[in-house]
């Protein structure tokens, strides 16, 4: 049972963190140094990756109009909805950079970039990138202020971006916001972006993931695996909901301090015990 309650408390950890740009991977690695999870390395490693496909279902139940390609049209004949099916391509543009630099320097990442010391560095970098860009912004006026604003080349861009992603503290989200900002998309529209980013995304890292681990679960993984999702959907919801409305009255700053907070007391806890 306190195994359980553990997997829990990690799921919810996952659900708050994978929208807000604050490092789900990061929090996650940082939350199983003090947590002390009995379970085996290769397991863990492919967990804190899978359990994300709660958190993608949340996206797709909030989403689902605004991403659904087509629709019915005299209630039998289905119609491509030509804005959704741009969008997707878009978001298609914008993965490319993103599963080259997982592909090639995924296994680099994991034996060598899984430290304390680089997920602290990291979080305290793009807090104050956060901090830097917003207020930059205060002086220009977005030159994309929806989804349908967002032009190939700005998916691109924001794709980029994203390939920084692969360094555990940087923050998928975080990431791609960042990119969105700095090109000049509202800070809405970077937010909803990023979701659409992250269905094909993270959906192709767990498959990956899985792949990896092989497909001999016991049953006990299996229900660590249910468990873990089912509580990163739920605190999902309720996450992605917050930051939807957080946004529409502030800007990311706050998200900026909280990762150079945290980064510090990262350091300098590890710093203490010995990296």
């Amino acid at each position: 049972m306190i195994e359980i309650l553990k997997v829990i408390f990690l799921g919810i950890v996952e659900g708050v963190t994978e929208w807000l740009p604050v490092s789900s991977t990061g929090h996650m690695l940082l939350v199983d140094q003090f947590l002390k999870w009995d379970a085996g390395e290769a397991f863990k490693e492919m967990f804190f990756y899978v359990i994300q496909l709660g958190a993608i279902l949340a996206v797709v139940v909030l989403f689902w109009k605004k991403m659904l390609p087509f629709q019915l049209r005299d209630k039998t004949k289905p119609a491509l909805k030509k804005d959704v099916v741009s969008l997707w391509l878009k978001v298609a543009v914008a993965c490319i950079p993103g599963a080259v630099a997982a592909v090639l320097f995924d296994g680099f990442v994991e034996k060598y970039l899984h430290t304390p010391a680089v997920i602290a560095a990291a979080l305290i970098v793009y807090g104050a990138a956060f901090i830097v860009i917003e207020y930059w912004n205060k002086k220009r006026a977005p030159k994309a202020e929806s989804l349908a604003d967002i032009t190939f080349r700005i998916a691109l861009f924001i794709g980029l971006f994203q390939m920084l992603s692969i360094i555990p503290g940087t923050s998928r989200s975080g990431a791609t916001i960042v990119g969105a900002l700095l090109v000049g998309v509202s800070r809405v529209a970077a937010a909803e972006f990023t979701f659409f980013m992250a269905v094909p995304v993270m959906f192709g890292m767990s498959v990956l993931k899985i792949i990896r681990f092989g497909f001999s679960f016991s049953s006990r993984e299996l229900l660590v695996l249910a468990v873990g999702m089912a509580a990163a959907f739920a605190v999902s919801l309720l996450v992605i909901r917050f930051l939807m409305s957080f946004i529409k009255k502030h800007d990311f700053k706050v998200f900026g301090w909280y990762r150079i907070a945290l980064g510090a007391a990262v350091l300098i806890y590890f710093a203490v015990k010995g990296f």
